[in-house]
């Protein structure tokens, strides 16, 4: 495939139905380069878990990537940002990695994610109250936004009416990271005012929490900061990680996963009439729709794959959501079965990186449809206010408003 044929990737049109071109690539070029992003492609199932595995493939990519975003402008714009990434476990490889993950995975065992139910639970209802006798809302703002945001402050036992603030600071950073597609200069200022702001606010809770320790998440890695075992700028950083990360994500895949609910009505029939394939639909949500569709790293070490040279120093776009459609791993994959068994999907990445909160996200998104599809069963799209897409980021894809009736 020439190379003129990636710019595609970033216009409107593509990046609203992707698939046809990440078809195109797996077939013709899967280890394509692309002159625009100045950047690998790999869209291979095999090659991007394969490449998730690899450790000539970095993680170590703050500098690289920012540098990368911001193409001319000088990476003074975004130095809170680099600040508060560079101590993030998602940004370092190999015992900085295991040692900083080690502690974090403490706060999200299967046993403290089941005991989070009773409050995710309650975060639905109490979203869903609030707009079930309307008839109707926007189920990306009303709901999608608004829950993780809410769960990750009572983790964090810190207070819910901030969620609002964490959500706009979570959203800047993430939209700098997700190689935003625009105003790059404004993106940047937007990620370092929000991580810098992120920053000032959990160190302020962290030197609260010195003085009085509680059970929430911050109150458990506090304990690993004081026993030597995590600096008080990585405990600062990946404070942020946790929050932000269990934030945007999570947003997008529960918009994503209402909208191919509603737009496939055999399936939401189905889930309907069997409410025990939540788990099995969740879990071919996260594979059809995935809320990251690439995620990137940095070329250690030369190496080749597919017959293409891949030098130190490149960046690479690891291609999640053409992985999970795969037809050489998925049988029909661009059908979506909520029964469909044996799902491969990379939606949480794959190896030392997985993804830390999916036990997390898989929860609050299978708490979240049971409830809405069990309160409003007659759920349906808004006939007279169509979605809106976000077209803005190769890395994320959500909505920015999805109306919904009942």
């Amino acid at each position: 495939m020439p190379s003129s044929a990636a710019p595609a990737l970033l216009t409107p049109e593509t990046l609203s139905n992707p698939w046809p071109m990440y078809r195109q690539l797996q077939q013709e070029d899967p280890v394509h380069w692309s002159e625009s992003l100045q950047a690998w492609l790999v869209t291979r199932h095999e090659d991007v878990t394969g490449c998730f595995r690899d450790p000539r493939l970095s993680a170590n990519r703050t500098q690289l990537f920012a540098e990368h975003q911001l193409g001319g402008l000088g990476p003074e714009l975004v130095k809170d940002y680099l600040r508060v990434s560079e101590g993030m476990m998602l940004m370092k490889d190999g015992a900085e990695h295991t040692r900083l993950r080690r502690q974090a995975n403490t706060g999200f065992t299967s046993a403290l994610i089941d005991g989070w139910r009773p409050t995710i639970q309650r975060i639905v209802d109490s979203l869903l109250d609030r707009v079930q006798e309307q008839r109707w809302m926007d189920a990306a703002v009303d709901l999608s936004e608004p829950l993780p945001a809410l769960v990750m402050t009572e983790l964090f036992d810190i207070p819910a009416e901030d969620h609002e603030r964490f959500q706009r600071w979570s959203n800047d950073t993430a939209t700098f990271f997700g190689a935003a597609v625009g105003d790059v200069r404004s993106a940047a200022l937007r990620a370092n005012e929000g991580s810098a702001q992120l920053s000032r606010y959990l160190t302020a809770v962290i030197e609260a929490r010195r003085e009085r320790p509680g059970n929430d998440l911050l109150s458990l890695l506090l304990r690993y900061e004081e026993q030597g075992r995590m600096s008080t700028q990585e405990l600062v950083s990946n404070a942020v990680l946790i929050l932000t990360a269990g934030h945007v994500t999570t947003i997008d895949q529960l918009s994503n996963g209402v909208y191919e609910l509603l737009t496939h009505p055999e399936q939401l029939e189905q889930l309907k009439q069997q409410p025990e394939l939540c788990k099995t639909a969740v879990e071919e949500l996260l594979r059809y729709t995935p809320a990251v569709p690439f995620m990137h790293r940095v070329v250690a070490e030369d190496l080749e794959l597919r017959g293409r040279t891949l030098r130190k120093g490149q960046l690479v776009f690891l291609g999640i959501a053409a992985a999970n459609r795969d037809p050489d791993v998925f049988a029909d994959p661009d059908r979506f079965d909520i029964t469909r068994q044996n799902n491969k999907y990379v939606a949480f990445a794959f190896g030392p990186h997985m993804c830390l909160g999916a036990g997390l996200a898989r929860r609050e998104l299978e708490l979240a449809l049971r409830t809405l599809l069990r309160r409003m069963p007659e759920l349906r799209l808004d006939e007279q206010r169509p979605p809106r897409l976000k077209c803005n980021s190769l890395l994320f894809r959500g909505f920015d408003s999805l109306p919904v009736r009942w």
